[in-house]
């Protein structure tokens, strides 16, 4: 069981992490990760994939994220220039915590696109996400996340934004 406080706090965080990435605070998201932080979007829906067995869109640890923010805010990334508007919704909430106070939580989440460098093009993506958290210093910081695209393992537009 977790308490109403660490509920509202767990939840508070997965709202603050998706309005940082939608309105492109790439420094203000980056700050929520753990230094031993993977970033993991599996190219399949198979509950046993394996980012060491298995194809990835994204499988990066913490130097990469960090590479990954670089690259965002360098105005390189010319298929995201001007930057892509972006908006989710995250619903579904499950929240378990760990044996040692770790929380591990699900959720799903749908995100709008509007690519404004591709004619203005609109892409739909949703899946869930697997969060893990820690308190680090009275603040919770991801270690861990894992976003199972509901299209993994078909041809996907795009993948050049924090999803």
């Amino acid at each position: 069981m977790i308490s109403e406080a660490e509920y509202r706090a767990v939840t508070d965080f997965l709202y603050k992490e998706a309005r940082l990435a939608d309105e492109s605070r790439y420094d203000d998201w980056e700050a929520l990760w753990e230094d031993d932080g993977v970033y993991w979007v599996p190219a399949t829906t198979s509950d046993d994939a394996d980012p060491l067995r298995h194809i990835s869109y994204i499988y990066d640890n913490r130097a990469r994220i960090a590479t990954r923010v670089k690259l965002l805010k360098s105005g390189y990334r010319y298929s995201q220039v001007p930057a892509s508007s972006l908006r989710r919704v995250i619903s579904n909430v499950e929240i378990e915590k760990t044996a040692t106070g770790e929380f591990v939580v699900g959720s799903n989440f749908l995100l709008l696109e509007l690519s404004l460098q591709a004619q203005h093009e609109v892409h739909l993506w949703g899946g869930r996400t697997t969060h893990k958290l820690r308190w680090v210093n009275d603040e919770l910081k991801m270690f861990e996340k894992k976003v199972v695209l509901v299209t993994a393992g078909e041809a996907i537009s795009n993948l050049t934004f924090l999803i």
